[in-house]
């Protein structure tokens, strides 16, 4: 099983977006919608600040 240890959690408009680490992965983001959806990329970053930039970034292009 895979430790994933969550960094930030913060709602945006009618999103949420959830910055994390994982021992394999280094930082990702996931930004979930109002109805539960989950979406983001699966591309790495390298630190926590990066990660949440590119997932605010990814929020307000309309992705």
């Amino acid at each position: 099983m895979t430790t994933v240890t969550i960094h930030l959690v913060v709602g945006i408009e009618e999103f949420t977006l959830i910055v994390f680490y994982t021992k394999d992965d280094e930082w990702q983001f996931r930004v979930l919608s109002g109805g539960g959806a989950v979406f983001g990329e699966r591309k790495l970053y390298y630190s926590a600040h990066a990660a949440e930039k590119a997932g605010r970034e990814w929020i307000a292009k309309g992705n």
